[in-house]
């Protein structure tokens, strides 16, 4: 039975956590770097640990600084949040091992979904569709360059062992490919520990949909809808919605039914999100799976009306899970955008410094997510996202309206910030009518 838990986390996603925390009376224990010390998720919490100096690899992607935390400060279960080391096998593996409940995925879960060739090969096992590609890493330039004549440009190459978008690289033709695959290689060994790639045919302005998971140990799974995910910069999303809009019926059905087997091959527990390509046709493939909450579980909440976090700690701690497919419905449309600390108009360059003034919108079917107050230092050293806005409503297009004059009265001063581009992608036809695409920000659909 879980009574403490510690978030191995920071900003919006560990106040997320404590909220849910307090729904069932568990005691709470944050966790901070010397740049945090004076976060609002520190004072959120029950109990504060510090965990060492402002470099994320010196403090949050420390494995054994928060295990050592969980320890004194009487934890018996570790949240990971998403980023840092949600997705980390190794994390999961030493809560385990130091007797701390993993609110997540098995280590093993963990491992096979990280290896991103191993997840591919297994997927494909399950009878889910993948992009034509590499069957595993590519050993050299030679051999990739004999895939790609096969697969047919344009391809892009990815880290075997990566995410968020990190290590990858388009490649137009075959005379781009050799100086492609050296800086790929490069970023991933850097970012990863492991420089080897795949690679897969690139799919010209594919849709990204993504489809939420949920099962317990007992082998109850159920999917939750899926999500809306194209408008993204640098491969990381923007803007999030659940229905996804004008998606073919048996589009719908067939991402549902793939996610849940796909689910099902890697024999998975607790919150996971099976991600997606379709293209025009509607056909779709298998692109990646989340093994952790992500940002933007809020759309899907707002969607359904189910909290995945309080699902999230009651199936760790050892319970059936309370849904069953026949009850999980769509009975709002809501809409998600994501404020950064970062400036659009240079490349979406981070903008850190201290937040002067800060006004959040408030209403029917408006949501707030966020990790700062006025006063607040955005910090060099991680991810800028300051906080997300929610809109829900009966119909798609009263949860755009909400979500258009929510951002109309956000003020933050002190940072650059996403909120400009945001407002111009909810004035826009293309968000209005639904026809949205993964290569519209970065080919300036929405500049000013």
């Amino acid at each position: 039975m879980i009574r403490t838990v510690l978030v191995a986390n920071r900003g919006e996603i560990a106040r997320r956590v404590f909220r849910a925390c307090r729904r069932l009376g568990l005691r709470t224990v944050a966790v901070h770097s010397e740049a945090d010390r004076d976060a609002p998720h520190v004072r959120d919490a029950d109990l504060a640990v510090a965990i060492g100096p402002p470099p994320a690899r010196e403090s949050y992607l420390d494995i054994g600084r928060i295990v050592e935390a969980a320890r004194r400060s009487g934890a018996d279960a570790v949240h990971p949040g998403y980023g840092f080391l949600s997705e980390d096998w190794r994390f999961a593996e030493a809560c385990r091992r130091a007797g701390l409940v993993f609110v997540g995925p098995t280590p093993d879960a963990l491992r096979t979904m990280g290896d991103k060739t191993e997840a591919r090969r297994l997927m494909a096992a399950a009878g889910v569709p993948v992009v034509p590609g590499s069957p595993g890493t590519v050993a050299d330039v030679g051999e990739a360059e004999r895939v790609a004549k096969d697969v047919g440009y344009p391809i892009i190459l990815k880290a075997a062992a990566g995410g968020g978008g990190i290590g990858l690289a388009r490649v137009a033709s075959a005379r781009d490919l050799s100086t492609a695959f050296t800086t790929a290689a490069r970023r991933a060994q850097a970012a990863f520990g492991r420089g080897d790639l795949y690679l897969e045919r690139l799919l010209e302005r594919p849709r990204h949909v993504e489809v939420q998971v949920f099962a317990d140990a007992a082998g109850t799974l159920v999917h939750l809808g899926e999500r809306e995910c194209s408008l993204q910069r640098r491969h990381q999303k923007l803007v999030e919605e659940s229905p996804a809009p004008n998606l073919p019926p048996a589009t719908r059905q067939g991402l549902a039914r793939a996610a849940l087997a796909g689910a099902r091959a890697v024999g998975y527990v607790n919150a996971g999100t099976i991600e997606f390509l379709v293209d025009a046709a509607g056909a779709f493939y298998f692109l990646e799976m989340n093994a952790r909450l992500q940002v933007e579980h809020p759309v899907t909440e707002e969607a359904t009306g189910l909290d995945l976090v309080v699902e999230q700690l009651r199936v760790a701690g050892g319970e059936r899970l309370a849904w069953r497919q026949e009850d999980i419905v769509a009975r709002r449309a809501a809409i998600e955008c994501r404020v950064y600390a970062e400036d659009p108009a240079r490349g979406f360059l981070p903008s850190p410094g201290t937040i002067e003034r800060l006004e959040l919108p408030a209403g029917e079917g408006i949501r707030v997510e966020s990790g700062v107050e006025a006063g607040s230092l955005v910090p060099v050293h991680y991810d800028p996202l300051l906080f997300k806005l929610v809109a829900s409503g009966t119909t798609r297009a009263e949860a755009v309206e909400r979500l258009a004059a929510a951002l109309d009265r956000c003020v933050v001063e002190g940072v650059r910030t996403t909120l400009p581009l945001l407002r111009r992608v909810l004035a826009s036809r293309e968000l209005r009518e639904g026809r949205v695409h993964t290569q519209m920000i970065e080919q300036g659909a929405f500049n000013a």
